[in-house]
């Protein structure tokens, strides 16, 4: 099946819903507005139900086939922006300082929206498609706080689905893999107490930028050194603070970043080998170091079943040749990993072309995306919702 007729006369007005959300950035939980947006529309398009308030800000349309009873499946969007200043001087480009669409949630919301005005207008399926809306994607956990809400439960989602747009990937391609298709992801904050004096009397001081520096070299061993060359682990330091004057040697010094792994044996392992580092400089500066370490989202698996089921839709849509089914996984955390260890489901990456990469201050996402993902949904509902 080739896009949708229905599709792409609608790529116009599903666009104009992307750039006016694009106009309207929202953080984390805090996608009120963004939430009403798509609230309004999913009662306009005349879904049986539309629930709100789930997972803190999150909204969930329930549009029922006309082929009798059946499964119900989850399609989900993420809804928030990030905090960056966009600099790509579109005419809908952010109005809010500070905030912007730079991930493609913009296009996300608004080709799940036009999937479901649809599905809402056909119904040419059994069962029920539940399209959900969450919040907090970027960093807060959104996909989790549904779960727990018992959205799986409510609706009675027996399998869940998930799209992102890629740059690089050129426009009606898609990419797609079975197990782990993103990482695991982890946050460490580091704290060095050392003692502080001035800079020209070193030797009366137990430096914490000289110790720290230490640390951020040291660290790059858990990957060269710690870890089986065949696995994938990334420990980045992303965050140094130290000092305000030339010539003090401060009394601290902090340091801050990200482990990402695709595999709980080496998320684990990397923990471990991060405080056991930091004990010994510690020890042998005589200095204290302080590790806080958050695990936040898990890997993001793709169930077997379903990525084929997935594919074969992405290669309808687009063509056999079109659809990368053996992809690198990305080493980048996504929350639709909570949803996949609910329930059986895939993750799956549109092309966007040749665009700014994701969370830079020039990307935007790419309209003539749309016909290609809004077919893909509805061709999945439709599919997997067979009477």
């Amino acid at each position: 099946m080739p896009i949708l007729n229905r599709a792409a006369e609608m790529q116009e007005e599903v666009a104009g819903w992307r750039r006016h959300l694009h106009q309207t950035p929202e953080l984390n939980f805090d996608v009120h507005q963004t939430a009403d947006f798509v609230t309004e529309k999913l009662k306009a398009f005349g879904c049986d139900e539309v629930v709100t308030g789930l997972g803190k800000t999150g909204v969930v349309g329930i549009i029922r086939g006309r082929k009798g009873d059946g499964a119900t499946i989850g399609l989900r969007a993420d809804m928030d922006a990030l905090p960056i200043d966009e600099i790509t001087g579109k005419p809908w480009a952010s109005t809010v300082r500070g905030k912007m669409h730079a991930c493609g949630h913009d296009g996300h919301t608004a080709m799940l929206l036009g999937a479901a005005k649809y599905l809402a207008e056909t119904r040419n399926f059994a069962g029920s498609v539940a399209v959900i809306f969450q919040p907090a994607e970027e960093g807060g956990g959104g996909g989790n706080e549904m779960v727990k809400d018992g959205m799986m439960e409510r609706f009675g989602i027996e399998k869940v689905f998930g799209m992102h747009n890629m740059p690089g990937l050129p426009v009606g391609q898609f990419a797609i893999k079975p197990g782990p298709i993103m990482a695991a992801t982890a946050e460490f904050t580091i704290t060095v107490k050392g003692r502080g004096g001035h800079a020209a009397m070193p030797h009366g001081t137990i430096d914490p930028i000289v110790i720290t520096s230490q640390l951020v070299g040291a660290l790059q061993t858990i990957a060269s050194r710690s870890t089986d060359p065949v696995e994938a682990v990334v420990v980045s330091v992303t965050k140094f603070h130290a000092g305000d004057a030339y010539n003090v040697i401060p009394e601290s010094a902090e340091i801050a970043g990200t482990v990402r792994t695709l595999k709980k044996e080496v998320a684990k392992k990397s923990e471990e080998r991060i405080r056991a580092i930091c004990a010994g400089i510690a020890t042998a500066f005589g200095a204290t170091i302080d590790v806080d370490y958050d695990a936040n989202y898990p890997v993001t698996f793709n169930h077997a079943e379903e990525t084929e089921f997935a594919g074969d839709i992405a290669a309808n849509v687009a063509g056999d040749s079109h659809v990368h089914r053996a992809i690198q996984p990305v080493m980048g955390g996504e929350d639709f990993s909570y949803m996949l260890e609910a329930r059986p489901g895939a993750f799956i990456f549109i092309g966007n072309g040749d665009t700014a990469g994701l969370h830079h201050p020039a990307y935007d996402f790419n309209d003539e995306v749309i016909p290609h993902g809004m077919s893909y949904w509805v061709k999945l509902a439709e599919t997997a919702l067979a009477a």
